[in-house]
């Protein structure tokens, strides 16, 4: 049995599964939480030529426009790589639509500092006697 006659709809199903899942919008409680404007350590202005910003897992950052302002914590879940800020943004707060692409906190990743040691000694060659 040839499998040739398979493979159009193989690759149709998987094509269709891969768009289906990157149009997903994550829900809004997995983006964060909004938090007091005093509380951020940035503040980012969003005037109409911004289009997006970039954040770090578990950044507070303060934006400021014309009408008003707000603050959020990026405490975001680990699936979490890009959402649109006027998702999570009070209601009139952006009049342009601002997509945020959150990196991964450097604190939880393998790259920590606390990791160095361990890995360098892996590294080093093997001494055979």
């Amino acid at each position: 049995m040839s499998t040739r006659p398979l493979l159009p709809a193989v690759s149709l199903t998987l094509l269709t599964a891969c768009m289906s899942a990157t149009a997903v919008t994550p829900r809004a409680d997995l983006l964060g939480s909004p938090v007091p404007a005093h509380a951020a350590a940035r503040v980012v202005n969003l005037n109409q030529g911004v289009q997006s910003i970039n954040v770090v897992a578990g950044d507070t950052v303060r934006f400021v426009n014309g009408s008003g302002e707000f603050a959020w914590s990026f405490n975001v879940s680990p699936i979490v790589q890009t959402f649109e800020l006027n998702q999570v943004a009070p209601s009139g707060a952006l009049g342009h639509p601002v997509r945020v692409y959150v990196a991964p906190s450097p604190l939880y990743s393998e790259r920590a500092q606390f990791n160095d040691n361990d890995r360098q000694d892996m590294r080093l060659p093997a001494v055979i006697r």
